[in-house]
């Protein structure tokens, strides 16, 4: 990636200006310290000035040279909980992508919800994508299922109908990822800080609670807005998987256990008087099991995950999270988070439920030229500071902000999912646009509504 020293330096001039605005209007120096860079981070992130995980890199170096932070609890940010079991979880979903399981399971969803009109091909699309970005990354997801989609594309003449069918597996695998704590980094990123500040801890069955009711009504809706003038259906032949090979029914089986494993962990390990079990426990665990059991390949024995392959995952994104970290404790540690509170506290004459409306439309409009990433790990200390001036509970804010950075529609780059479906030369920028700034409102309504009746 190319390094833009232009934007390097106008980053570093505001960040210094942010620094001494700050402390002009009354903030001590750690805190307009911790604004300043602040501001530096998020304007590198935005223009991606350098590359995202090196910029990560930055609260590391600069709040222990600033003194926000002793450079022992700034490191501390890598070896978080979340750091594992994020890690645990990709070399997991390698294990799916290397069996190729993956593959035979959405075939295996296509032709169970069936293909008798173009809409139904659509939600049939749209289901297999959004069951597998639960689990596996949403870029995997779409990358799997593009070239099933072309192959029936390329067979018809239907425009339409094409359209709808590639924005719908973009649109939801992004939604898909936010039906757990796994599916996309937004939602790891938002469960750390919520502990931080809170001192409480999701689990996987408390964010599905939530997550889970998102994607039920959302993946419908968004399939009847897409196919709303979608055509009929051509026929179509959708691929053969062949006979199942030992090593796919071996990883389903393991991944399933750690799937259960996580969904009923306040059960099993109280159960079992296993307090200090974490879903990172489960994860790590998980890898391990992986790679000990056999693939079941007579010709050329091996194991359902090696090594090389579990180290195939993107490390860059475990510094981002870990920036993150080292970011949110930055604005506790200098008592930013309080005086940030503190402003916001006015909110209060403003209905929560208008709030967050409002909050999930702009995120999700904001994310369409931002990494979701970088949104979330700048927004959830600020929201978790504002919940607690408006004296609720920080989820009811962070969590809904958290999904609307997964609910970017309109722009080729607002995420993976809409930049690989875009690259198949089938769709024009106008067209996605109109299509997903529809569906960004939509979402947002959605995501108010089901948050008001599981958190409120």
């Amino acid at each position: 990636m190319k390094i833009s020293y232009k934007w390097i330096l106008i980053s570093v001039l505001a960040s210094l200006a942010g620094w001494q605005l700050l402390s002009i209007n009354g903030l001590e120096y750690k805190q307009a310290v911790t604004g300043g860079l602040t501001i530096l981070i998020a304007m590198l992130w935005v223009s991606e000035a350098l590359p995202i995980a090196l910029t990560a890199l930055i609260p590391f170096v600069a709040f222990p040279m600033a003194g926000v932070m002793s450079y022992q609890t700034a490191s501390g940010a890598l070896g978080s909980h979340v750091i594992m079991l994020l890690m645990g979880a990709f070399m997991l979903s390698k294990s799916l992508e290397k069996s190729g399981v993956h593959k035979r399971l959405a075939v295996y969803m296509l032709n169970l919800t069936g293909a008798k009109s173009g809409r139904s091909l659509v939600m049939g699309f749209m289901l297999t994508s959004a069951i597998l970005s639960m689990w596996i990354s949403n870029t995997a997801t779409a990358l799997m299922l593009l070239p099933i989609a072309m192959a029936i594309i390329n067979s018809m003449d239907a425009p339409r109908l094409s359209t709808a069918l590639l924005l719908g597996i973009a649109y939801a695998a992004s939604l898909g990822g936010v039906g757990t704590p796994i599916g996309t980094p937004p939602n790891i990123i938002f469960m750390n800080v919520y502990t931080q500040v809170s001192g409480n801890e999701i689990s996987f069955l408390n964010w599905m609670s939530t997550g889970i009711p998102i994607v039920l009504l959302g993946i419908p809706v968004m399939a009847l807005w897409l196919t709303r003038s979608a055509g009929t259906l051509p026929a179509i032949t959708l691929p053969e998987s062949g006979e199942w090979q030992p090593a796919e029914k071996r990883v389903l089986m393991a991944f399933g256990v750690v799937a259960l494993a996580w969904i009923f962990r306040p059960y099993w390990t109280a159960f079992l008087n296993m307090p200090n079990v974490s879903d990172s426990t489960i994860a790590v665990a998980g890898v391990i099991m992986m790679c000990l059991i056999p693939d079941g390949n007579k010709e050329k024995p091996g194991q359902i995950l090696d090594w090389d392959t579990a180290t195939q995952i993107p490390w860059g994104l475990l510094l981002v999270y870990a920036g993150g970290i080292c970011l949110a404790s930055a604005f506790v540690e200098s008592g930013l988070s309080q005086r940030m509170g503190d402003a916001m506290s006015g909110l209060s004459v403003f209905p929560v439920l208008g709030i967050i409306l409002v909050l999930c439309i702009a995120v999700s409009f904001v994310t369409e030229v931002t990494s979701n990433t970088a949104t979330a790990t700048l927004l959830m200390p600020i929201l978790a500071s504002a919940a607690m001036a408006l004296d609720i509970d920080p989820i009811v804010l962070m969590m809904p902000a958290a999904i609307s950075a997964s609910c970017a529609f309109m722009m080729p780059v607002a995420t993976p999912t809409n930049t690989i479906v875009y690259s198949s030369g089938k769709l024009s920028i106008p067209v996605m646009a109109r299509e997903g700034a529809i569906l960004n409102i939509i979402l947002a309504l959605i995501v108010t509504a089901v948050v008001a009746i599981t958190r409120l």
